[in-house]
């Protein structure tokens, strides 16, 4: 899957205004070229069945900006933007937008400029790449999709007056998530391995399914070849209150390869934020590390190497 029809399909707006409850979410992680950091941007609509006294508007709209300097901690910043700014392609239309004043994202572009908290963060970029993948595809109960998931990214970030700026600028994947409710717990991980002709890339998904059963999946996208990594075995899951997350797993490619990947953080690149339950209900925590290191070893012989290339995310229950 690697056209330009299949990038947009893949971003095409799930959500519709009926719907009673329901999140849906375009992000992007861009992890400088120089190695000096990474941004996570997103796009987040929430719809709840009902307004709550934390959250008094049923369907509400954010922009999010976090950026993860090496060595230092990550700076968070989420702005809640009026709906009535919304503006939403219909859902199943393609190509697809989603603008709200200053900010938006819609096929091969992503711009924002928010002021939160006394600060200043704006950006202009624009997405290349050449594959896409459907990671997760539940119908009504959710989907995981990486429309660029061997992204580059040309343009510039500003913040507070300190320009990024390149051509690439970075490197990483541009998603789109959506479901009635997140999962009660989920692993996340996407490494680029940028090289003279494009990109390697990693990216593996496990959560929790009704009836006790486990969703896994990985791809790996190499030479321009897309594989699924079958018989996913779990080697080591760490998410420590010390400042520790790393991800072990093992499997064979639809080759007969063995492929085994491990992508880990320390503090002070951890990163803990609340998301909010789509019921109204409260909050639970999700841990993200956007400069996270990665390394996958194939049963070739080949190993392919990131300091700084890759994301892991590790949300709902902490007990591992």
């Amino acid at each position: 899957m690697d056209d330009a029809l299949t990038h947009a399909r893949l971003n095409a707006v799930y959500t519709r205004e009926k719907m009673r409850r329901r999140y849906e979410v375009w992000f992007l992680r861009c992890g400088l070229a120089d190695g000096s950091g990474a941004w996570w941007f997103r796009c987040l609509l929430v719809q709840q069945p009902k307004p709550t006294a934390a959250l008094p508007h049923r369907r509400y709209f954010q922009v999010w900006a976090t950026w993860f300097p090496k060595d230092a901690a990550p700076q968070s910043f989420i702005v809640d933007v009026p709906l009535e700014e919304l503006r939403l392609s219909a859902p199943g239309h393609f190509p697809f937008h989603c603008h709200v004043n200053e900010s938006g994202i819609e096929e091969g572009r992503c711009w924002g400029n928010i002021r939160p908290q006394g600060h200043h963060v704006s950006w202009n970029l624009r997405i290349h790449s050449r594959f896409g993948v459907k990671l997760s595809d539940k119908g009504w109960i959710g989907f995981s999709r990486s429309p660029h998931s061997d992204a580059s990214f040309s343009g510039e970030i500003i913040f507070d007056g300190q320009k990024f700026s390149g051509e690439p600028l970075g490197f990483g994947v541009q998603g789109h998530n959506c479901g009635y409710r997140h999962r009660s717990y989920w692993r996340w991980m996407h490494a680029c391995f940028p090289h003279p002709g494009g990109a390697s890339t990693l990216e593996a998904l496990v959560y929790d399914l009704p009836l006790g059963l486990t969703f896994r999946k990985a791809i790996w996208w190499h030479n321009g070849v897309a594989s699924r990594v079958r018989y996913l075995q779990e080697l080591e899951i760490v998410r420590s209150g010390s400042g520790e997350l790393r991800w072990k797993f093992s499997g064979r490619l639809e080759n007969g390869a063995s492929i085994e990947a491990v992508a880990e953080a320390t503090a002070p690149g951890i990163h803990e934020l609340p998301y909010a339950k789509t019921d109204g209900s409260g909050s639970f925590p999700v841990t993200n590390a956007s400069l996270a290191r990665a390394a996958v070893n194939l049963g070739s012989g080949e190993t392919l190497e990131t300091q700084a290339g890759a994301v892991l995310e590790m949300g709902g229950a902490k007990k591992m």
